[in-house]
């Protein structure tokens, strides 16, 4: 007696579905509470704060450095002092003993000739403890290698064309070190409020794939399109 089969409706194995990485952190976790080092509720209570993190505290960080000339000069001398003025302690961002493995970060400033924006080229380093988790296609391959080689190509995917006398620096994170870019101020924003400022520095602003602009909050999905190899 034969039976059709529908391949296409097959379950897959489990291993199948998951990366090298993905295994590699459930080797690890999984030693880790053996040895002792933490316990399966502390990494759940871990993973539940590094889930709510958002872009807030930078955001917030921009809005009063776009306010504050003292706070912007403090905010680049001294990022990690600035980063507790809106509530991150990088050395224990989770306030239950849990610190950082990390601590150079720098703060990128963006000015009429200069636009900064920031990747891992080797993986996906990005500075969590103030921004939250990464945005998927900050992860992917696509993203880190050609940003580094065609970055007005990759920026004109996310919508941001800049003229050509702006130079774009492309700053790639490491191990110990991350960045964040603050955008110039836009204009049409003389009158407003930190909270009004804070609510349009998004995440994309703050990795530098977009610029902030009156009526494009933090809510806003951005749209891309496909990726185009570059003519020259």
């Amino acid at each position: 007696m034969s039976h059709d089969h529908d391949h296409d409706r097959t379950v897959k194995p489990m291993v199948d579905e998951i990366t090298d990485f993905e295994v590699l952190e459930i080797a690890l976790r999984e030693l880790c509470i053996e040895k002792g080092i933490f316990t399966a509720e502390e990494h759940r209570r871990f993973t539940e704060f590094a889930e709510q993190i958002g872009p807030t505290p930078a955001a917030r960080l921009v809005a009063r450095a776009w306010l504050d000339p003292d706070f912007t000069a403090l905010a680049l001398a001294e990022p990690m002092t600035a980063s507790k003025e809106v509530g991150v302690d990088w050395m224990e961002p989770t306030g239950f003993g849990t610190p950082s493995d990390f601590t150079a970060f720098q703060i990128l400033a963006d000015t009429p000739g200069v636009h900064h924006v920031i990747v891992c080229a080797l993986c996906s380093c990005y500075p969590r403890p103030i921004l939250g988790n990464s945005p998927e296609w900050y992860r992917t391959p696509n993203y880190r290698r050609r940003l580094v080689r065609w970055p007005r190509q990759v920026l004109a995917e996310f919508g941001l064309y800049l003229p050509d006398d702006v130079a774009v620096r492309v700053q790639d994170s490491n191990q110990k070190h991350r960045f964040m870019v603050m955008p110039m101020r836009p204009e049409g924003t003389d009158d407003w409020s930190e909270d009004q400022l804070a609510e349009i520095v998004t995440r994309d602003c703050l990795i530098g794939v977009a610029l902030p602009k009156p009526g494009v909050t933090t809510n806003a999905v951005t749209t891309t399109r496909p990726a185009v190899h570059p003519i020259s």
